[in-house]
């Protein structure tokens, strides 16, 4: 007599085999860095839904998804078409222009002392030279790295586009009322994942697109009336928004870049560009606080361990992922009442 198969101990199993194809796939996407490519499918996948549920008050159902995933896909096609010609150096030559400012950085290091004024100079420890030409072979080394990075960079956005349409393709397909055992819970795991992102990733995003605004102004309206430019402006804008992505980490990094950028000046724009980004730091608190409030539930100890495991393992998109891939985890665990 055959032995009746245990349906706890098959479903089970399943459960244990959706857990490990998602884990190979977010450790598979990182390993080929397909990182942009996963943000860009989950942005336009919400962005479909979302817009399609507010034109759904005015047209039948089916016909609001498709106007909706077709207005994600095209809408950031049309505005690279449209700003191409005048971005095109920054969009192309950003590993080069990158580069450049790295090296720009480790002179300024270099020549910290002729920057300062006199007073505070003199009181600069003698041992500080050998901290400074550590600091520009770091910088310059960093440097020498972006030089491969052309064609990664490139083939990101290429991914970033191709992911915006999968995303906003399969916002469109109608929910299968029976799934398969094993379709129903990787359905559970890329569900929980989606509500990660919009919890982790969708917040970052409008805060790093708020610091970036009001960067622009700083650069472009308040540091002109007072008779000051500071070199590499739209670089430095790119670069806020991509670090701004980034929780705690992005924020250090982006005040020592662009603090120095403005030592390179002088004395006072360093200064004026510390207290700005202080001011919007202080500002970005409040922000962060109503727009991802408690939900979340991770703490700084947790965020700064898990960055620097992953960017150790995988590098900068590593250090991009952790937050999101991290508080995954946790609400899996938190799921199964394991934390």
């Amino acid at each position: 007599m055959s032995a009746v198969p245990n349906s706890s101990s098959s479903s089970r199993a399943v459960k244990l085999a959706s857990y490990v194809l998602m884990a190979c796939a977010l450790v598979l996407i990182l390993r080929y860095h397909l990182l942009p490519g996963l943000l860009a499918v989950c942005l336009g996948f919400l962005g479909a839904r979302w817009l399609g549920m507010r034109l759904g008050g005015f047209m039948h159902s089916g016909a609001a998804a498709n106007l909706a995933a077709a207005a994600i896909v095209l809408m950031p096609l049309l505005l690279i078409a449209a700003a191409f010609p005048y971005t095109r150096g920054v969009v192309l030559d950003a590993p080069a222009q990158y580069r450049e400012l790295l090296a720009f950085m480790a002179r300024t290091v270099l020549e910290l002392r002729e920057r300062l004024p006199p007073d505070i100079a003199s009181q600069l420890p003698e041992g500080a030279a050998e901290i400074q030409r550590v600091l520009a072979a770091y910088l310059g080394s960093k440097a020498g790295s972006l030089a491969i990075t052309g064609r990664a960079w490139l083939a990101g956005l290429v991914h970033v586009v191709v992911g915006l349409i999968i995303g906003a393709l399969a916002a469109t397909r109608p929910p299968t009322l029976a799934l398969k055992p094993l379709s129903a819970q990787l359905h559970i795991r890329v569900r929980r994942f989606g509500e990660t992102f919009r919890q982790i990733v969708v917040a970052q995003f409008w805060i790093a697109l708020f610091n970036t605004g009001l960067l622009t102004l700083f650069l472009f309206l308040v540091l002109p009336l007072w008779g000051y430019r500071l070199p590499y402006a739209m670089v430095l804008i790119l670069l806020s928004f991509v670090l701004g992505l980034i929780p705690i980490v992005g924020n250090l990094l982006y005040n020592t870049v662009l603090t120095l950028v403005g030592l390179s000046v002088s004395a006072v724009v360093a200064l004026a560009c510390l207290v700005f980004l202080i001011l919007i730091h202080k500002a970005e608190y409040f922000i962060n606080a109503k727009v991802v409030g408690q939900r979340t539930q991770l703490t700084v100890w947790e965020l700064l361990a898990t960055m620097f495991v992953l960017e150790a393992i995988f590098g900068p998109a590593g250090l991009v992922a952790a937050p999101l891939f991290y508080a995954y985890l946790k609400k899996e665990l938190q799921a199964e009442n394991l934390v």
